[in-house]
Parts: C-alpha cells; sequence; structure tokens
C-alpha cells in the first residue's frame, strides 16, 4: 500500500472574510496542513479551528525566516485590498524561496449610472480633496469616514467640516480632526440602517476606499438612494502572479499545488 503523501503546508495571510471562508474549507482537511496568520490590528478577533499566529513576522527577513522553518509549501494571500506592504512583502519573499503564491481579493465595486463618484488615489487625496471647497457644493460639509480608525490624522488638514466616524474600535483622540462623532461598530450593515445613519447625522459625503465585497456595500447603496457624493479611494496596485476572487477558486488551486507536490515526490 502506497504511503500516505504528507499534507501540503500552507501560510494563510488573513484578515478578510474571504480567507476566514478558506480556513473553514481547509479545517479537518487531512490534506493541508494550513497556518493563519493575522496582523493583530483587530482585538479579538474571531479564530478558526485550525493554527494560528497573530502580529507581524517582523519585515521581508522575518517573514523568510518564519516560512523556512515552517517548510511552507504555498502561500495564500488573502489580506484586505489595501494590506499593499504585506502583499507586497509576500510576493517579493515567495518569488525568493520560489514558493507558489496565490493572491484571494474580493472585486473592486463598480458604480453605476445612479452614482456619483469622485475618484482619488490615497487617504492623503481624498483629505486633500475636502480641504478644497471649489467642487464640494456646501461648506461645511458632514463627510461619514469609512476609512478605518488608524488613518484618519489626514483629515485634520480639512477641520472645518464635521466627520462622522465609524471604525470596528476607537481611534487615538489625538488622531481625529476636531469635529469628529465616533460610532464603534463591526458590520455586515444592512441598507436600512445605513439609511438611518444618514439621515440620523444628515450626511452630505460619503469617503470610503474601494475594499469590494458585500458586507460594507449597503452604504454604497444608501449614498445612491440618496444621490449623495462619494469620494472613492482607489486599490493600491499590487503585483502578483495569479488572483482569484473566491476561497473556491483558492482551494482549487491549493489541491493542484498538494497535487504537484506529490509528483514531485
Amino acid at each position: 500500500m502506497p504511503a500516505t503523501p504528507a499534507p501540503l503546508r500552507i501560510l494563510i495571510l488573513g484578515g478578510t472574510t474571504e480567507a476566514t471562508a478558506l480556513c473553514q474549507m481547509l479545517a479537518g482537511n487531512s490534506a493541508f496542513a494550513p497556518t493563519l496568520s493575522l496582523a493583530g490590528v483587530t482585538k479579538n478577533p474571531a479564530l478558526p479551528t485550525l493554527p494560528c499566529r497573530v502580529g507581524g513576522f517582523g519585515g521581508r527577513e522575518g517573514l523568510l525566516c518564519w516560512l523556512r522553518a515552517n517548510r511552507v509549501q504555498a502561500i495564500i494571500d488573502a489580506t484586505h485590498p489595501f494590506a499593499a506592504t504585506m502583499s507586497h512583502t509576500a510576493s517579493l519573499t515567495a518569488r525568493e524561496l520560489g514558493i507558489p503564491l496565490l493572491r484571494l481579493e474580493r472585486p473592486e465595486w463598480q458604480a453605476t449610472a445612479r452614482d456619483n463618484w469622485q475618484y482619488v488615489p490615497s487617504i492623503q487625496a481624498a483629505a486633500h480633496t475636502l480641504a478644497d471647497p471649489a467642487g464640494l457644493g456646501k461648506s461645511p460639509l458632514t463627510v461619514f469616514l469609512t476609512t478605518g480608525r488608524k488613518e484618519t490624522r489626514p483629515f485634520q488638514a480639512a477641520p472645518q467640516h464635521h466627520y462622522i466616524l465609524r471604525s470596528i474600535e476607537a481611534p487615538a483622540p489625538a488622531a481625529l480632526p476636531p469635529k469628529t462623532t465616533l460610532i464603534t461598530a463591526k458590520g455586515p450593515f444592512d441598507l436600512a440602517a445605513e439609511l438611518a445613519t444618514f439621515q440620523h447625522y444628515d450626511i452630505t459625503h460619503l469617503v470610503t476606499k474601494n475594499s469590494g465585497g458585500s458586507s460594507t456595500f449597503a452604504k454604497i447603496e444608501a449614498a445612491r438612494a440618496c444621490n449623495l457624493p462619494v469620494i472613492m479611494i482607489n486599490r493600491p496596485a499590487v503585483t502578483t502572479s495569479q488572483t482569484v476572487a473566491t476561497a473556491r477558486e483558492a482551494m482549487t488551486w491549493l489541491q493542484h499545488q498538494g497535487a504537484a507536490t506529490v509528483r514531485a515526490v
């Protein structure tokens, strides 16, 4: 009887719903030995029933050492679409070690004829747009800010506006614009709740990252229904050899990697 192949050793760089879905597919599958890595940005994250590590690797050298020490054979980069530094580090490191890497990334949101989006390349550009009163209508504005708790400081450059900041955890007070109302909440959010938020705070503009996915899409639908302008922050460019949009596609890729590893033995 032939020996049972050793499980494929996988590193999953997580923090997204797609990463969670993939972990659920892998849990209990003896053909794979996955480890989920989380950056540690969110306190008390929900962890799957498989090995996990929380915290950074210490840059490229730290990731190199970890991959070698754990004899990783495949990497799934399922980090947030705006986690460009980690994705870039993972891509360079995988290439250096000759480890196959797959990017698991949900598609971007796409504007419709009913949307009023102004595209900007960065958080800083969004803040600069708000700091310039030209073309923004009445001022001061009431801005629904959904860009995360760690990137609020640039908006101090436009202190005349009232910001409604929603984040999972509270940011440092010193990083906030002077007129900020904080909402601590975690998605998913439905359309009715988002419409109620827009109406309660008399929102005039939405600032958001083009994160994609369904869990926070209701704010886009609400802005569309209320005919409000959206300052949409484009995703950073990430160079990877191959990208898929769903956990199912990533699972198929891993099965191919496992089969290739067996053939190479």
